[in-house]
């Protein structure tokens, strides 16, 4: 799933490869603003076929937040 995510990342929000490590934080690490959390979750909604919880959201703070809430709702 991390791999799947990090594609991703890389092809729809245009993030440096390099860049994206499990405990990289998206918002001071990959430089996200809360419009691109948004997409970021609409992307994942439609190529994982799930739903996130809007409670839930503030939780993903890191790539491997959001890769361990893939794993457990996919």
């Amino acid at each position: 799933m991390y791999e799947k995510l990090k594609q991703v990342l890389v092809e729809e929000m245009s993030i440096n490869p390099d860049d994206i490590k499990p405990d990289a934080e998206l918002i001071n690490d990959l430089g996200f603003n809360s419009l691109e959390l948004a997409d970021l979750v609409v992307l994942c909604e439609e190529k994982f076929d799930i739903v996130f919880k809007d409670a839930d959201l503030p939780g993903l703070l890191t790539v491997r937040d959001v890769v361990d809430y893939l794993e457990a709702n996919a």
